[in-house]
């Protein structure tokens, strides 16, 4: 019997890989990688490890779920060490749990290797500190891609009430959000950074506030991924960033509208 290996890959930027991880990645005889992961870290593969591609993209998945499942029982089952890297952290909206409870059934030997999240990754990069003792000392990860009627099990008045939110997947769903914050009493003048690609050289940042957030995303044409931080700690921006400055001609300029 061989071996599987959840792996978080970072959010983008692939020196923020752990070394457990990388330790993973060069072992592997088998490598199941998604969409967000940064291809530099398949160079560390073996010679003759397999890559299987496994990403998914909204209504087109190289590989459903089930399959990506049943793939990873398979090689186990041949003795083969399996890396099943994952952006982020594979137990924050990576579906980590999911194959690590198919695993288990089936009697896989497992191991779960944390990454770093964008929750947190992307705001740092982009100056922002998800808690801050004179601006929030609360945060929550919300996910903003929702299936239909998905929304009604979000918990929104209570998240409402927390200081930051860290917003995966969410610019589709934009309306939504705002809404339903708006709603249950969020400031509607509560600053808002939309991050696009974060932690990577194609790293874009808008700041706004609630009520404008909509419009200015489609100004500054955001699309996923991004990650959108709600809270007042999307101030501290104007003093600490440093990403996009210490990365000079490679970056874009920074979008504020």
């Amino acid at each position: 019997m061989g071996k599987v290996y959840l792996v978080g890959a970072g959010p983008g930027d692939p020196d923020l890989i752990t070394v457990k991880g990388l330790k993973c990645i060069k072992n592997a005889d088998v490598i199941l990688y998604d969409r967000l992961v940064n291809r530099e870290l398949l160079e560390y593969a073996r010679p003759k490890a397999e890559l299987i591609y496994c990403g998914k993209l909204p209504h087109h998945h190289a590989m459903k779920q089930e399959l990506i499942n049943q793939t990873l029982i398979k090689h186990a089952k041949k003795g083969k060490t399996v890396t099943r890297l994952k952006g982020g952290d594979p137990f924050v909206f990576g579906r980590g749990g999911e194959e690590a409870e198919e695993l288990a059934k089936n009697q896989i030997p497992f191991e779960i290797v944390p990454g770093i999240t964008a929750g947190i990754a992307a705001p740092s990069y982009a100056g922002i500190p998800v808690t801050h003792r004179n601006y929030g000392s609360s945060f929550a990860f919300v996910t903003g891609h929702m299936k239909n009627g998905e929304e009604d099990h979000i918990k929104w008045e209570a998240l409402s009430q927390i200081d930051t939110l860290a917003i995966y997947m969410g610019v589709k769903n934009l309306p939504s959000i705002q809404s339903k914050l708006l709603s249950f009493g969020k400031n509607s003048t509560t600053p808002v950074a939309l991050i696009n690609w974060g932690t990577t050289l194609k790293q874009k940042t808008i700041v706004t506030d609630l009520q404008h957030m909509i419009e200015d995303a489609e100004k500054g044409k955001i699309e996923n991924p991004c990650m959108i931080v709600i809270g007042e700690v999307v101030k501290m921006r104007e003093k600490i960033q440093w990403f996009e400055e210490s990365c000079g001609e490679d970056m874009p300029k920074e979008v504020v509208l």
